[in-house]
């Protein structure tokens, strides 16, 4: 995502100490960030779902693109440097290269779910626990509306499976 650093104009130049909660789980502020320096942890309720440290790294733009609460809390691992871009929907239409390079990191993700899914659907088929329910995921990826998509977890299941 080196790449989207071409192309961050116009945002905010912040630095954060380590410890910083920037993106909070649940809140909505329509900002997109662009990590330039340091390391950041991404938070999905108690769990630490990733520690990224890559010059540009972008994170609320699923937030931004969704036009959802954010769903994760992204915090400083160590001291950090990013650009913030206040109003990112803004941002994203006057610059569709990010856009762009946006959609196909989203893609690239998608794609690693996907195969990972797919496998385990192979390896858990005709179980009868609850990974055997994996087909079922990969058909509501394709076939739901968007902002329909509700995942679901053995502590919150989605109704719909």
């Amino acid at each position: 995502m080196r790449a989207i650093l071409d192309h961050c104009t116009g945002g905010r130049r912040r630095s954060l100490p380590a410890g910083t909660d920037f993106i909070e789980e649940g809140g909505k502020t329509g900002h997109l960030f662009v990590l330039l320096e340091g390391k950041v942890e991404v938070v999905k309720g108690d769990s630490l779902v990733a520690v990224i440290d890559e010059p540009g790294a972008v994170f609320g733009e699923m937030s931004v693109l969704l036009d959802r609460a954010h769903s994760a809390k992204v915090r400083t691992a160590n001291d950090c440097v990013l650009y913030e871009f206040d109003d990112a929907a803004s941002f994203l239409r006057q610059q569709p290269a990010v856009a762009l390079l946006i959609a196909k990191m989203l893609a690239q993700r998608l794609n690693v779910a996907n195969t990972y899914l797919a496998d385990l659907k192979r390896q858990y088929a005709g179980h009868g626990t609850h990974l055997a329910m994996v087909g079922e995921v990969l058909q509501s990826m394709i076939n739901l509306p968007p902002l329909e998509v509700s995942p679901g977890s053995d502590r919150k299941s989605d109704p719909r499976m």
